[in-house]
Order: C-alpha cells, then structure tokens, then sequence
C-alpha cells in the first residue's frame, strides 16, 4: 500500500511565514488557499480532510503538497503563461539575481542598497558582462524571483535542542493512531471592535462599518481542541490564558475518548501547557503530551483549522460584545462539525439511519420510506 500524500518536513522559516499567511488572511486568495493546504498537510490532516477544509478536490491538494515538495514558498504563487519570446537568458537571470541579492558595498559601489535604476545602470556598465535591461523588465523579473524591496526584519529560528525529536514524535503519532490524535491551542486574542473583512457587494457599495477602534469589553482567548481523526473542532471562551483553564480543556478531550485507551494531544511548548499538576494529571489518565517545538507552532494541525474562524467569523463583523461573539463561534462550530463528512461520521450516520428504519419496520410491521 502506497504512503500517504504528505508535505515533507517544514523549516522554522517555512512554518512562520505560512503561520502569518493564513493568519492575516489578506492577499491573493490562492496564495491563502495553498498556504492552508500545505499548514494542514504539516500537521498531519490526511488529504480528504484538507479537500474538506478548502473546498477543493483531492488531486488538486495532492498537485499542491506536490509542487511545495518541489519549490518550496515558490509554489504558492500561481505562475501565468504567455507574453514574447523571452530576450534574457537563464544565466543572465541568475546573474541579476546573484547582484540584487549582494550588498553594493561589496561591488565597489557606494550605496548601502540598490534602487530598480542604481541596479540597471550597473549592469550595462559591467566590462565583463554588460546586460541591457529596462527598469520596468528588472522589476518584474526580481518579483518572480521573490526578491521585493522590504524593509530588514528580525527572526525566530527554533532554538529547540529537541526540535528534530518533537517533530518525528508528531509525525509518528498523526500517521500510526490518527483516531487518538488531538490538538489544543489558544485563538486569540477576542477584541470587541468592528474587524475589517471582505464580502460580495454591489460593485463601487462595499459594506461599511463603524470606525470604532475602542477596546471596552477587554479581551478574551478561545480554547481550542481538535480531533484529528474525527476532523471535530470545538472549544470554549475564556477571560486569560492559564494552567487550570489547559487542564480543563485536556479534561475535555479525555472525555472524547472515554475508553481508558491512551491518546495522544498535540500543544505549543507554552509555559501554562506543562506544568506539574498538568503533567501528573496526564501521566494518570494515559494523555501523552506532545510538545511543538520552540518558535514552530506551524507543526500543531489546529493552526489551520483558525484559519477558517478568522474569515467567516471574526472578519467583517461588528459583534456588539463577548457573549454575542461567543454564540457566532459556537454556531459557526456546530456548522462547521455537522458538515464536517468525515469518512467515519458518514459511515455511522448511515448505520443510524439503518437502525432508525428497522426500528420503525419493527414497531409497525412496514417498510420504513428513506428521508428526502
């Protein structure tokens, strides 16, 4: 039997920069699409599940795990044909690159950075290698290339000695015993203000909302776990963060699985995830807790499940406090769950339908007519 379809294992910088992109939420929607996809494969969703999630077709998740295999970000952004016979070559990309990417210090020139004209004017004033170009041309080949004018940013690297460890645990565990694997995680924080979001409009008469930006209702973290082989998201609103309100939520997801048999729950390396009452309490009730890595929550397979809550729950509303945006969570969760079609829920919804019309058979001694 063939190995499941799977993204390969993701670097610290990967997870990050898809984490921002489902995140935000704003952009080009297939870069959004893809970057879901690729989130939810590295978490260990199998690709019915992903399909499910997106609303997309199984070999198109399966193209797109393929593809980030391959080029890596890269693959995220569409590519579009057409256009003239191209007057540039590969090498000579490569070479435009190569300069865009070297500090002009270290070319003799007395810049601190190029500028789309400082960079044309350089190369056709190689003695070497002269390459005529035009600034409107320079610019879209740098694009293609992913190199755009940005300002300098720090970044996380995960600093994890265990980080190879914790991953292949995680691997381990969504791919042997998918049916006992769950995952926990804070979303957050909840602001009472009107979000920006998007929606279909008459064109030129977008929705409009109250430009008010006052936190009056303070803030509030939802408590999330998921199923990862039941594909069921649920969870609870509360005031902060805090060890007791993790442990109630591990409580809750031993309860999904009441039969004494151990499971195993995926959760941030956060310092309310792992203290000792939460610890012993595991250790007793047969719970394994494994920990993502130090700066790589991108690896816990509910970060993509928040995507969808940002979209058609927190973007483009104006809920008027907490508890009315606790009742739109919720039902949006109770939707999100009845419409999940997992394999599983499927197969035993039609094992209560069974039994449902022999029942009726029985009682009234006539073929039981199937629902509409």
């Amino acid at each position: 039997m063939a190995d499941p379809v799977r993204v390969r294992r993701l670097s610290d910088q990967e997870g990050q920069q898809l984490l921002r992109i489902t995140r935000r939420g704003t952009g080009s929607p297939i870069r959004l699409r893809r970057a879901m996809v690729v989130l939810a494969s590295a978490g260990g969703n199998t690709v019915p599940a992903i399909a499910r999630l997106v609303q997309a077709d199984e070999d198109t998740i399966r193209q797109v795990i393929h593809r980030f295999n391959e080029m890596g970000m890269a693959s995220l952004d569409p590519r579009w044909a057409g256009g003239r016979p191209r007057l540039i070559s590969s090498d000579d990309e490569q070479f435009i690159v190569t300069t865009a990417n070297t500090r002009p210090e270290a070319l003799g020139r007395p810049f601190t950075r190029w500028s789309i004209r400082k960079l044309a004017e350089h190369l056709r004033s190689l003695a070497a290698r002269p390459i005529e170009i035009g600034r409107e041309r320079l610019r879209l080949l740098l694009i293609k290339h992913q190199i755009t004018f940005q300002r300098t940013k720090t970044w996380k690297e995960s600093t994890d000695p265990q980080r190879d460890a914790k991953l292949a645990r995680i691997d381990y565990v969504t791919t042997h015993f998918p049916q006992r694997v769950f995952a926990f995680d804070e979303f957050g924080p909840l602001v009472i203000r009107p979000q920006a979001g998007s929606g279909w409009a008459r064109k030129g008469h977008p929705r409009r909302l109250p430009a008010n930006y006052h936190k009056l209702h303070g803030v509030r973290q939802f408590h999330g776990c998921y199923s990862l082989g039941d594909d069921q998201l649920w969870g609870v609103v509360r005031r902060r963060k805090g060890a007791a309100n993790t442990l109630a939520a591990l409580k809750s997801i031993r309860r999904a699985r009441p039969d004494g048999a151990p499971i195993y729950v995926i959760l941030d390396n956060l310092s309310a995830h792992k203290g000792k009452r939460i610890r012993a309490w595991a250790a007793r009730n047969k719970v394994e807790l494994c920990f993502t890595p130090t700066y790589a929550s991108w690896a816990n397979p509910i970060e993509a499940q928040f995507g969808p809550l940002r979209t058609f729950v927190i973007a483009g509303s104006n809920h008027p406090n907490h508890p009315a945006l606790t009742r739109h969570l919720h039902n949006y969760l109770r939707w999100r769950n009845a419409n999940a079609r997992h394999p599983d829920i499927i197969a035993a919804q039609r094992r209560e339908r069974a039994r449902i019309r022999s029942e009726r058979q029985r009682r009234w001694g006539q073929p039981a007519t199937r629902a509409a």
